[in-house]
């Protein structure tokens, strides 16, 4: 650990340095709390760092895994790679991992190889997606890491102790330069390195865990950064937005958007970091019942997530536990049942009478169906303050909707739809007829 530290640290400001001369620099723009350039490298002092301290001790074996993780996030610092070709590099670097023996489960099934590969490169996307303020990457890093250590030299296991502590002195050497306000940032070259040996050591230890809630200790240990990347991913696809695209929503963002300064946010993760690597550490050595400690840490994730309030989690809450799921149910049933009876109207009188029996359910205030001279009327609702909708049936009338507001419309635009594609072919239908009907003056007016 001590020449991991020794290294980074001498080698940080050379790096930074020689960044600078090759224009590899984090540029400033609206995304950004920096207001100059900073050198985006850093990751390469991490590297060497950990390459110097793991030879040192002729611990060759997972070093080729291990250039392939920093080389495809050297490759992404200088020339932005795309997201399938970076992650095509982790997967490479997992496999050579799985190649040195670093799999989930041991090698004797054979899904054990592409498990491993989702939590590596899960592991490598995860520190890069929370590397987004200054010194949290590295913070977190050094928690998991201790925690690991911790536990290596609790249960004797010096083979996860050996490929822990290089990894801990070297972030801790990088983080004097990192810590806000940062002179150098690792980078992706940092972040993909420093993601893919935490999901390694987590593999490692969890191997040494005898109970099955022991195995969990390395996910507790790495929980920031992994609820971190789930919250992204489900909340872009709430959003029905790429997982690769960038926004606001991470959890430094959020922390940020509620007014601490971002000294104090790294603050925070080091002590959420602290106080889960903790919880990590009893779980993984038996020392305390397994219940208590896991209880604690659903407690932890909730409270969280009820801090950092949401608006897509909290819409999801509504849609459950608001009855707006059970009104869009039956908006939906109610459009299916007036599509079906849309098909057997076999008159204007028919396919009004089923948009009248159903209109209640989807949520209209009143309905106004103006076709070949003919006008059709039904009020659902009370009067009162009401928004409209028109919609045209394809030139040979219109449909006039009203709807109250805060009622709860749900059902307003999958019927809009549904005029347009049950009842506007069956109006074309029934033309004939209805010409018929306008030319032989019986085009009256009927109000129901």
């Amino acid at each position: 650990m001590a020449l991991a530290f020794l290294v980074t640290l001498l080698l940080t400001p050379a790096c930074r340095v020689a960044c600078q001369r090759f224009g590899w620099v984090d540029q400033p723009g609206a995304r950004k709390l920096h207001q100059r350039p900073i050198p985006r490298a850093g990751g390469i002092a991490i590297f060497l760092g950990y390459a110097v301290a793991i030879c040192a001790r002729h611990e060759w074996t997972i070093l080729p895994a291990v250039c392939a993780a920093f080389g495809t996030g050297m490759l992404d610092d200088i020339v932005n790679l795309k997201p399938r070709t970076k992650i095509a590099g982790q997967v490479l670097a997992a496999l050579l991992a799985c190649g040195a023996g670093v799999q989930i489960g041991g090698a004797d099934v054979w899904w054990h190889i592409p498990l491993t590969i989702i939590w590596l490169v899960g592991c490598a996307n995860a520190v890069n997606l929370i590397d987004g303020l200054d010194g949290v990457a590295a913070g977190i890093g050094i928690c998991a890491c201790g925690a690991a250590l911790g536990s290596a030299l609790i249960g004797g296991n010096s083979a996860l102790a050996l490929v822990t502590a290089p990894l801990l002195g070297a972030l801790l050497g990088f983080l004097i330069y990192n810590f806000s306000p940062a002179s150098i940032f690792m980078g992706d070259c940092g972040s993909n390195t420093v993601g893919f040996l935490l999901g390694c050591i987590a593999i490692l230890w969890a191997r040494t865990c005898a109970s099955a809630a022991g195995m969990a200790a390395p996910v507790i240990a790495l929980a920031v950064p992994i609820l971190d990347t789930a919250l992204t991913i489900v909340r872009r696809f709430l959003r029905k937005e790429s997982i690769f695209a960038a926004d606001r929503g991470h959890i430094h963002h959020r922390l940020l958007a509620r007014g601490f300064a971002p000294r104090r946010v790294a603050w925070i993760f080091y002590t959420s970091g602290g106080f889960l690597g903790c919880l990590a550490i009893l779980l993984a050595g038996g020392i305390y019942r397994s219940a208590p400690l896991l209880a604690a840490f659903g407690i932890a994730i909730w409270l969280a997530l009820r801090y950092l309030r949401y608006d897509e989690f909290d819409s999801v809450g509504r849609v459950f536990f608001k009855g707006v799921l059970r009104d869009l149910l039956s908006a939906q049933l109610a459009v299916r049942e007036l599509e079906a009876a849309m098909r057997r109207a076999q008159s204007i009188e028919e396919c009004w009478m089923a948009v009248e029996s159903h209109g209640s359910r989807l949520g209209l205030a009143r309905a106004t169906m103006q076709i070949y001279g003919r006008t059709f009327a039904a009020e659902f609702r009370e009067p009162g303050e009401r928004w409209s909708l028109r919609v045209p049936l394809n030139g040979g009338g219109v449909m006039d909707l009203e709807v109250p507001f805060g009622a709860g419309s749900t059902g307003v635009a999958a019927f809009a739809d549904c005029l347009r594609t049950s009842m506007v072919p069956k109006l074309e239908s029934l033309r004939p007829q209805l010409a018929f009907a306008a030319t032989a003056g019986r085009g009256s007016t009927l109000l129901r």
